[in-house]
């Protein structure tokens, strides 16, 4: 009897063994497990189901918004970096734009993210492959950052999430637009970044112009017409002379030079929105010069404020 027992106990042990190491490889498995997925350069890459350790230079906006932490976030120059995003990222060391091949290396991504094809010049892209598995986002002029968002939520196997962002974000542009009815009907505004004493505005179809224009229903005033004509870039470099010209019922000013001589010009002092006090200022680390969907919300919630 006492054999049997034994003999049972020690069969009933193996085959409990036996199951935990089946649970434990179909586990390995399972964070093992890859898809493969086809970028914008028709690169076939085998992206990590679960990614711990992703760098997305100039992508992060994406990542936060999806509650993904990078292992490292954008700067260009010294301490250059999305301050807005800051609440999120504070303490995420920084890795330069174009992402050096050594220091991608040194924090060991189990899964890059590229957002721009000049990232890749030079045959770069085979190097950073050898580190981690390398996926190239669609970008360019005609991306939009609900585009962006859609891609790397497919890639990150959260596509619900992205499409919350998405629902929350158009939520907020309809209930501001019923909010600020009076403000924004029939009203025109222009948004003007000023750095190193230079004034550059956005286009039409751009960053914040999109915002403006196409989702809040803002008019456009004929200068920015003509500057998005032949605009390249999402801000286009505009003289005071033109600027004293702007029939603009609002500026929205991203102020990267506080001690800017041209706000002394009498040609500044005399723009209708200035001499009106409808000049609306932000610094240089709010997210007016960025895209995603957490730097257009916070430029809503900007709008809203000074508007209210």
């Amino acid at each position: 009897m006492f054999k049997k027992i034994v003999l049972g106990t020690v069969t009933l042990l193996a085959l409990l063994s036996l199951a935990a190491c089946g649970q434990s490889s179909e586990s390995k498995d399972a964070t093992n497990e890859v898809r493969t997925m086809t970028d914008a350069q028709d690169h076939k890459v085998e992206i990590p189901q679960k990614p711990k350790r992703i760098i997305a230079s100039y992508l992060e906006d994406y990542l936060v918004a999806l509650d993904e932490k990078p292992v490292a976030q954008w700067t260009v120059g010294e301490g250059r970096i999305q301050h807005y995003l800051q609440d999120k990222l504070k303490g995420v060391p920084t890795i330069n734009y174009d992402l050096p091949y050594e220091d991608v290396l040194k924090l060991e991504p189990d899964l890059l993210l590229i957002g721009a094809n000049g990232t890749l010049e030079g045959g770069k892209y085979k190097e950073y492959a050898k580190i981690a598995p390398t996926y190239v986002v669609k970008n360019g002029d005609n991306v939009t950052w609900r585009d962006q968002l859609e891609i790397i939520g497919n890639v990150l196997d959260k596509q619900d999430q992205a499409k919350k962002v998405e629902k929350d974000y158009d939520q907020l542009v309809e209930q501001t637009k019923k909010d600020l009815k009076d403000k924004i009907e029939g009203k025109s505004a222009a948004v003007l970044w000023v750095t190193n004493n230079s004034a550059f505005m956005v286009a039409d179809n751009r960053s914040s112009g999109q915002l403006l224009y196409d989702e809040l229903g803002f008019d456009v005033p004929q200068l920015t017409k003509d500057i998005s004509k032949k605009a390249t870039a999402d801000f286009s470099q505009v003289s005071l002379e033109s600027l004293s010209q702007l029939d603009a019922d609002y500026i929205f000013l991203v102020n990267s030079d506080s001690g800017a001589a041209m706000f002394n010009d009498p040609l500044w002092s005399n723009i209708p929105a200035v001499k009106n006090n409808q000049l609306f200022e932000f610094d240089g680390k709010s997210s007016w010069l960025y895209n995603g969907p957490i730097a257009y919300t916070k430029m809503i919630e900007n709008i809203r404020e000074v508007l209210k």
